[in-house]
């Protein structure tokens, strides 16, 4: 491992204050979770790491006016038990509760989890010169990809491993930043990117600036997350879905449906949503909008079962709201 710089940051601007101006230049630390394993894989070779663990002013959970926001250091493990949370956006609470083990819910921070890189095993692979990593080649496409996307691959195949941002974004949130020119804030949904867009990342997050905060909106949403993993205890979705409904009664007036584990980014399910927009939820219709889910996925040698996977955890979620 190269010899890097370690500075503590006092506040969020002089962590910024601390980052260059290219990715590998300074790095991050929050939880360290990620960061740490791509250091011991050799994937980057940072001259500093910037730690904010210590920012007490980035770690919160609070409510003010018509909006919940949350600091960029909280971790999940203060997400998943925060009663508000649970009570007013259940689909968040529940993400959080899923991801890895309670080590690593009580390290990993809500920052963190957003910006965590792929874990396809060529870009983690020390030996593989991936188009992720800046080479020529996906090798998923022809190899081994059974936890690769089926929806918005290409050319890389990677799939986002977050799982509180399909969550966030079905709950309409936005992101906020810091950086060199002061603050900005985006949707979080406009916050991901696609291969097509930017090939070796999965967010606009410029080297020189940190996420601060993520805030809720005030809504009239019901919502949940379900995920489904190989392991029960410490894995990565090979498929999860986050919905939430704007319903009166048995009518559906407003469906986001965000899926995870699937494609490069949190996907929006566009036509399942369309489905069931002002229409009395029934059996056949959460079938109907299940179906409509996977619309244009496309399975690899090894990854064909993520479609019906897909199906069956939509339905649930939108049958488990409507109930």
């Amino acid at each position: 491992m190269k010899p890097f710089e370690f500075v503590q940051a006092k506040s969020a601007q002089e962590a910024v204050s601390f980052l260059g101006d290219e990715y590998n230049e300074s790095k991050v630390l929050a939880g360290g979770l990620d960061l740490i394993g791509e250091l011991k894989e050799h994937l980057i070779e940072p001259e500093r790491l910037v730690s904010i663990g210590g920012i007490g002013d980035l770690n919160y959970i609070r409510i003010e006016g018509n909006a919940t926001k949350i600091g960029a250091t909280t971790t999940l493990a203060e997400i998943a038990a925060h009663p508000d949370l649970q009570k007013a956006h259940a689909a968040f609470a529940e993400a959080a509760l899923v991801v890895g083990s309670p080590q690593i819910r009580n390290i990993g921070t809500l920052g963190g989890n957003l910006c965590q890189r792929p874990r396809c095993w060529y870009y983690r692979g020390e030996f593989f010169p991936c188009l992720r990593k800046g080479g020529a080649i996906c090798y998923a496409l022809s190899g081994r990809n059974y936890y690769n996307a089926i929806l918005g691959g290409g050319p890389s195949y990677i799939v986002h491993p977050s799982d509180c941002a399909p969550a966030l974004i079905a709950l309409n949130a936005k992101v906020h930043l810091a950086g060199p020119d002061g603050p900005r804030e985006m949707p979080l949904e406009d916050f991901f990117v696609l291969p097509t867009e930017i090939l070796t990342r999965e967010n606009k997050l410029q080297p020189n600036e940190i996420i601060t905060e993520v805030e809720i909106p005030a809504h009239s949403l019901k919502s949940t997350y379900i995920k489904f993993r190989q392991r029960e205890g410490f894995d990565w979705a090979l498929s999860a879905a986050a919905v939430a409904l704007e319903m009166d009664g048995v009518t559906c007036r407003k469906a986001n449906i965000i899926l995870g584990g699937v494609a490069p980014r949190p996907w929006r399910a566009k036509k399942a949503e369309e489905v069931l927009n002002g229409k009395a939820i029934t059996e056949a219709l959460a079938a109907e909008a299940a179906e409509a889910s996977v619309d244009g996925a496309v399975a690899l040698s090894d990854n064909g079962y993520k479609i019906p996977l897909t199906k069956a955890i939509v339905k649930e979620a939108i049958l488990k709201l409507a109930a």
